[in-house]
């Protein structure tokens, strides 16, 4: 008899919290968890970005927050002009890279890290990443023939 094994391989120092959509529609504002259709709440988390290459920037950022579904939902517009801000002094010629959000930290953790306190590999100690990257399709409200829908 064989075991199956997860295509997921776990490092048994990372932990999990929270399931993550980043919200590419900039005309949905997700008042409803796209999900469960409860009302999303207002909720700040200090976000930690991995932006090519060898990058880690801190975003403490209002996201919508369904308490049912533990699903954070962020704007990527509002990420992305948050972050070529915050890089325009520090790092510009990185403004514009490849980018993931990988999860979240502890309040305290960001405030360490925004004032440069912690290396790097203790940033990823501490970071808690998502238990799941959701993605969600919006269909247009409207009419439409029987069986399109």
């Amino acid at each position: 008899m064989s075991k199956k094994t997860s295509n997921k391989v776990k490092d048994k120092n990372l932990k999990e919290r929270h399931n993550f959509f980043l919200n590419p529609y900039e005309d949905c504002a997700f008042t409803k968890c796209p999900k469960c259709e409860a009302k999303t709440k207002i909720r700040k988390f200090p976000l930690v970005i991995h932006i090519e290459p060898q990058q880690l920037f801190f975003l403490n950022k209002q996201c919508k927050y369904c308490p049912t579904c533990d699903l954070i939902i962020a704007k990527k517009q509002e990420i992305e002009s948050l972050m070529a801000f915050g890089l325009s002094q520090s790092h510009p010629k990185i403004i514009g890279n490849k980018y993931v959000v990988i999860g979240t930290v502890d309040k305290k953790d960001w405030k360490e890290g925004s004032q440069e306190s912690l290396s790097p590999a203790e940033i990823i100690e501490r970071t808690y990443i998502f238990q799941d990257i959701w993605n969600f399709e919006v269909i247009p409200a409207g009419w439409y023939p029987k069986g399109e829908q």
